[in-house]
This record gives C-alpha cells, structure tokens and sequence, in this order.
C-alpha cells in the first residue's frame, strides 16, 4: 500500500499459517490426529495455539516430541491455558461442551497474531493448510471471517427448524471450520441487538451471552450466528467442501463441492470417529492416526484406506468413497513429486 514501509524481513509469525485449537477432557488423541494431519500435507510453515487444560500441557509436549524431526521443523506451537477475559469464566466454561467457549476469546488471547485458521478438534485435513489459508484474500473489505454453513438444504437444517434466536442466512452457519482475519476482528465495531452504536468484539460477548443463554442449544455457534445475523457482510461463506461433516451424506448426498472436488476438511463431529454409525469417517481417522509418519503415504495411507472404505460401501457415506479420496490422492501425488523432485535435485547438485 502506498506511504508503507517495506521490511526486508517478515516477522518469523506472519510466514506461520496460525492453526488454533481448543481441548479439553479426552480429545488429546484427536487434537493429535488433526495436527498429525495438518503436518502431513502443508507446504508453508505452521505456528500451532494449542488451548488446554493444565493436565493436557505436558502430555501435548511430550506427543508432539515424539514426531520425527522431518515434521517438527515443519512448525512451532505454543500451549495456552484456558482463559476467558470477560464475565464469568464458570459460566464460559459450561457452555455447550467444556472449554468450547475458548474460541470466542482468540482475538483477545492472540494480540499479535493477524489471521488464524480455528478448527474443533475433530477435523482432519484432506489438502494442504495453504489452499485454505490463501481464501483471506479473497476476503473483500469488511470480510473478517468465513465458515462453512450448517446446512445445504433448509428444510432438514437444524437451525431453520428449531433455532429460537437469530442465525446467519437461511440454515445458520457452523463454526468447526473458521478462518478469522483477527486484525479486523479486533478493530470492527459491530451492530448488535443491545445498544444503537457498535460494540468492540470483546465488549459484544458477555452481554450477548447474558441476553441469549436461555435460548442457544449449540454454545458459542450459536453466539457466533447471532453475531453474523447482525453483521452479515463481515462473513466469507465457504463452500461445503471446507467444512464436511456425517450431514452432508447421511441424507443422501448434498454437497455439490465435495462430488467435484472432493473433500478438502474433513469434520467428525456426533463423534463419529468413534463409533460405528459411519465407518467412512472412522476410517480416515483411524488410517491417518496410524500413519507411521517416515513410510509411502501410498503405500501407508491411501492404499489402507481403499481397502477400509470397500466395508463401508453398504452404508450411505460409503456409497461414494470418490467424494473421500479425491483431494487426498491429488494432494499425495503433490507431496510425492515435491520429494522426488528435490531428491533428484539434491542428487544432481553432488
């Protein structure tokens, strides 16, 4: 822009592709398996916020260690404690599942830090962080966040049917996936349902919270849909793609984007990675925790996995398992010529 000095140098945390994630009680090992995720196809460098409780701390930096040293150059994280900077931090706490809350309060928490990707704990990436991370730019100027929306189809969406408060368009939106521009976030005023004139992020929650508490069932989404409701133009809306949970195949399949390209993140929430109400989503999970992080991702990754899905193929997400393979074989494909290339280069320098 003009009249802006240029810095020779870019401070090491705006080459970071910032990754936050909030866990708390038995969700180690999944917030493990989505940063494992993470790590495996990104291109550029990641700066991981990890927001955990006190007992999770070491186990966290005891895990991550243990990755081999190829991968943890690859990023830096940092371990938070849960904090909540206004009202009252019980009531945050109990909010819809323990600690989600946290979420609300990054722009606060993470003053130095210009954007974020924020993801539940239960996601998994499909393709590298860097394809998300390139959709702030096509933020347009009062765009400061883009999710996902809880529903494509009204008439089975939760929010269209049952919400007794405001929601973002016609099916709400879900907050599992959110890429925030957390410079805008903190210098926006936004209209809300209390006073006239604006409120700053951090003066909107509480109040919020304390005018809405007895009619959200979802927690701090359903904070965030109030929040957008009233300040529709701040929102990117991603396409289903970016944000695909058990909803989109269980009713038949009703995400354009997926059957095109393929599923890019992919989200387990109903915790069904964890049982055996959708075996498709198990599968990915399972294949990916146990991923020995040196091997062929063909050979260790994909091929396991097309032989995991031919059991699901009875079941109505896998009776389109393409939908599942298409982004991650593309992206492996990426990641093997990338190797290759700079093995050959290596070997032809000497």
């Amino acid at each position: 822009k003009p009249g802006e000095q240029k810095h020779p140098k870019e401070p090491s945390s705006l080459q970071c592709m910032h990754l936050a994630v909030v866990a708390c009680g038995d969700r180690l090992e999944e917030t493990l398996i989505m940063l494992k995720s993470a790590v495996l196809f990104s291109n550029r460098r990641l700066c991981f916020h990890i927001f955990a409780e006190d007992s999770l701390k070491p186990e966290f930096e005891k895990k991550l260690k243990e990755w081999p040293s190829s991968y943890t150059k690859k990023f830096e994280s940092n371990i938070y404690p849960i904090t909540f900077s206004v009202g009252n931090a019980q009531e945050w706490k109990k909010l819809f599942k323990p600690c989600a809350a946290q979420r609300l309060f990054l722009p606060v928490i993470l003053k130095d830090v210009d954007s974020l990707l924020y993801v539940d704990t239960d996601v998994l990436f499909l393709r590298p962080i860097d394809d998300i991370w390139h959709i702030l730019k096509e933020f347009n100027s009062t765009q400061l966040a883009a999710m996902a929306p809880e529903h494509e189809i009204p008439k089975i969406g939760w929010y269209s049917r049952f919400a007794r408060h405001p929601y973002y368009g016609t099916t709400g939106l879900n907050s599992g996936v959110m890429l925030m521009n957390l410079t805008r976030i903190r210098s926006t005023q936004f209209k809300n349902s209390m006073i006239p004139g604006g409120l700053t992020w951090e003066e909107m929650l509480y109040p919020l919270y304390q005018k809405y508490k007895n009619y959200i069932t979802w927690g701090d989404q359903d904070l965030l849909n109030i929040i957008f409701y009233f300040n529709p133009e701040c929102l990117y809306v991603f396409p289903c793609q970016w944000n695909y949970r058990p909803d989109h195949c269980m009713y038949g399949s009703n995400c354009r984007g997926a059957e095109e390209e393929g599923v890019s993140i992919l989200h387990g929430n109903r915790g069904v990675y964890h049982d055996d109400k959708q075996p498709t989503f198990k599968a990915l999970y399972e294949v990916i925790r146990d991923f020995p992080f040196e091997d062929n991702l063909f050979q260790s990754l994909y091929y396991p996995l097309q032989s995991k899905f031919l059991d699901t193929v009875h079941t109505l997400c896998g009776r389109i398992p393409q939908v599942f393979l298409k982004q991650i074989e593309k992206t492996m494909k990426k990641v093997y010529e990338n190797r290759v290339i700079v093995y050959l280069g290596a070997n032809h320098r000497y």
